[in-house]
């Protein structure tokens, strides 16, 4: 493997990384959103 594959294989995986943090980033924001409505609603 060369370096400039290396490199590439590192930006791809650490991209990624990202997302699959926002994907998780998003779920946490939308239980918390439906938890305080239904605790809001009673």
């Amino acid at each position: 493997m060369t370096p400039e594959e290396r490199a590439e294989f590192y930006r791809r995986r650490r991209q990624k990384n990202w997302a699959v943090l926002g994907a998780l980033l998003a779920l946490v924001v939308l239980f918390f959103f439906i938890s305080a409505a239904r605790v809001l609603r009673g």
